[in-house]
């Protein structure tokens, strides 16, 4: 099968994708996505408590998986966010270009024709934000990269600006050595935060996170909230800003390339 990965891994290189790594099909990170919960730190994301079991082991996803293949995707990276003047609202940067769902899910359909080619009559099930898989967790010990102390995926060669999906397949593929962490002493990512929603390394709370309020939130946002978003209107960008792994970030796919209304809208 080692064969068989490298083919992978070079239909995925033809194809834009930056890094394929490959995980065993076990549960993971269960017990700190419980803590989580139990914590309160999901605000109101009642959606991840529902499926919590579900999302701890990808063999209930796929009956019989064996392997996970985890993909990472560039976006752009852009320069870094000013300070927004009145009028002028900050976008998030994966959320500056087209729908990456799309793209992500149209470049697989690539990578699951090697593996109909290779081995016939095998299952598989494409995974971009679309089912209940703790994919950071996968990608890391798919040696993808390391789940930071701003709980974002990162690549020591470039960084965290990418969007992760999955193949979950029933193939049995010979799993990459995990990634280790480089985070170090380094606390940049928390001391950038200006809500200190980063409660501790490696924990976030979404009840003090800018992207929880501008994403995930439902209803009018509290005024509390409101006066401390710093201009931004989807998402936030700061905790990667801050972050030295990102000064190696890389151009994004083509097909993600932002959209100029998006990277500094006013008004």
């Amino acid at each position: 099968m080692e064969a068989l990965v490298e083919r992978l891994r070079e239909e995925a290189l033809a194809l834009g994708i930056a890094r394929l790594g490959i995980a065993r099909a076990v549960p993971r990170d269960g017990e700190r996505l419980h803590a989580w919960l139990a914590a309160g730190r999901a605000a109101s994301m009642d959606y991840m408590g529902r499926h919590a079991d579900l999302r701890a082991d990808p063999r209930a996803l796929l009956p019989g998986a064996r392997s996970i293949i985890c993909c990472a995707l560039h976006h752009d990276p852009g320069p870094p966010t000013p300070a927004a003047p009145p009028g002028v609202a900050k976008i998030a940067r994966y959320a500056r270009g087209p729908d990456y769902h799309r793209v992500f899910k149209a470049l697989f359909t690539r990578l699951v024709a090697v593996l109909d080619e290779a081995v016939p009559g095998h299952r598989h099930r494409v995974c971009v934000d679309s089912a209940p898989v703790l994919e950071r967790a996968h990608a890391q010990a798919a040696g993808v990269g390391w789940i930071g102390k701003n709980t974002c995926l990162i690549e020591p060669r470039a960084g965290s600006y990418f969007f992760l999906g999955e193949i979950l397949t029933t193939v049995e593929l010979p799993p990459d050595p995990p990634a280790t962490d480089h985070c170090g002493t380094c606390t940049a990512c928390l001391d950038a935060c200006p809500t200190d929603a980063l409660v501790e390394p490696y924990r976030l709370d979404a009840r003090r996170c800018i992207s929880y309020w501008t994403i995930e939130h439902r209803g009018e946002i509290p005024a509390e909230w409101g006066a401390q978003l710093h201009g931004w209107v989807f998402g936030c960008d700061l905790c990667q800003e801050a972050c030295p792994f990102n000064r190696f970030a890389s151009a994004g796919h083509p097909d993600l390339a932002p959209h100029p209304h998006l990277i500094a809208p006013s008004s």
